[in-house]
């Protein structure tokens, strides 16, 4: 199989494992008043899947890189595939956040599997652009995943799009075991050696935090916000992930190239400036003088190329041996920041019987204070890092 052909497969894997968690912070409206539990808190349900994320990635960063990868890719995304579905059993808060606690189990190292793979099979000086592949995955998902789900549940029931996501799951699965090769080459290092813990290693995960903190602040309470404070219908909400969705998959692409042919630091720094004049725009200022299309989409377009673009310059940090388990820290570090962001994200917010969000303009001006910090985070491990090899 080809490199492109496996990098395909892995979208596609990244795409339902992306589908799984976002889905559920739009519906959350939906399945709200099902369950009892009030908007605000909303944060909670997407908090309990990163942080039992963060558990299981601090576990592979001690084991992940003694498995050969296309198996352990298969198991977890199978995995992933029947806790999905076990959201659709839920009776109340409790059984739905359990249900997210297994799937954020299996998600966050079937995320690290992922990208571990892109890594061994793709050279250094292409992997801004391989990476931004994989990671059209969430474009993909914002472009036709959430979109289907909330259409989904608005036809037949909130339950509906965790058995649909949680059967395609398991088809991946099978996918990944029969359509990608091997991946073993790590396991032939003698001497693995151990995650690289120095300077590098606290600059990358600076520069991840002040991303993914900011970002999650905000993302649990977008769709609740959009609807309530900015009037936006919700029949219409699967529009903004389509939308949004589009362009991310057109700023991930540039930013993997740009990445690629100069530095990281250059789309960091464009895309950090225009997430933080969106949240001026659309969440600061009192109205918001930005329509919710035009903030959702800069918010994620630009969101989504800083992302990509931190990602492959990461990848230059580990060695060989140590990849899976360097990725598998970093991921739980990760959703370690998701889950603080998100449950942080209800002490600065409360709601009013109508479903408005009290406090999203303090909110958005804590997220766009730490998104700020990291451009100098990119700067300072790019210096520490070496010129990167030329492009092929």
């Amino acid at each position: 199989m080809s490199v492109g052909a496996a990098l395909l497969v892995l979208a596609a894997v990244h795409f339902v494992n992306l589908v799984d968690f976002m889905m559920v912070l739009p519906m959350g409206p939906d399945f709200a008043g099902a369950l009892g539990i009030p908007v605000s808190h909303l944060g909670i349900v997407g908090g309990a899947y990163t942080a039992s994320a963060t558990l299981i990635g601090l576990a592979g960063s001690v084991f992940l890189d003694r498995f050969e990868r296309r198996g352990a890719l298969t198991c977890v995304v199978a995995g992933l595939g029947l806790a999905t579905m076990a959201g659709a059993l839920a009776q109340g808060t409790a059984s739905l956040v359990v249900a997210r606690i297994a799937a954020g189990a299996f998600g966050g190292i079937a995320g690290t599997l992922c990208f571990s793979i892109v890594t061994d099979l793709v050279p250094e000086s292409s992997r801004g652009r391989a990476t931004a592949i994989v990671a059209s995955g969430f474009s993909i998902a914002s472009i036709f995943g959430v979109p289907a789900g909330l259409e989904l549940a608005r036809r037949g029931g909130w339950r509906a799009p965790f058995v649909v996501v949680g059967l395609i799951a398991l088809g991946l699965a099978a996918a990944a075991r029969w359509l990608l090769p091997r991946v073993a080459g790590h396991l032939d290092v003698k001497n693995q050696g151990g995650l690289p813990l120095d300077r590098r290693v606290f600059w990358t995960f600076l520069a991840f935090g002040c991303t993914i903190f900011g970002n999650f602040m905000l993302v649990p309470n977008l769709s609740a916000y959009v609807q309530f404070n900015l009037g936006f219908p919700r029949a219409q909400l699967g529009l903004l992930y389509l939308v949004g969705g589009l362009v991310s998959l057109g700023t991930m692409r540039i930013a993997g190239v740009w990445t690629d042919r100069s530095r990281a630091l250059w789309p960091v720094s464009v895309a950090t400036a225009v997430v933080t004049l969106s949240l001026v725009g659309g969440a600061i200022l009192v109205p918001p003088p930005v329509q919710p299309l035009a903030f959702f989409t800069l918010f994620m377009g630009a969101n989504s190329a800083r992302w990509v673009a931190i990602s492959a310059l990461a990848t230059r940090v580990p060695p060989p041996g140590a990849r899976a388990r360097f990725l598998s820290a970093q991921n739980s570090f990760a959703h370690a920041s998701s889950a603080a962001a998100a449950f942080c994200s209800v002490a600065f917010l409360s709601s009013e019987p109508s479903g408005r969000l009290v406090g999203m303009p303090a909110l958005a001006t804590a997220a766009a204070f730490l998104g700020l910090m990291a451009p100098a985070a990119v700067w300072r491990l790019e210096r520490l890092l070496g010129p990167a090899p030329p492009p092929d």
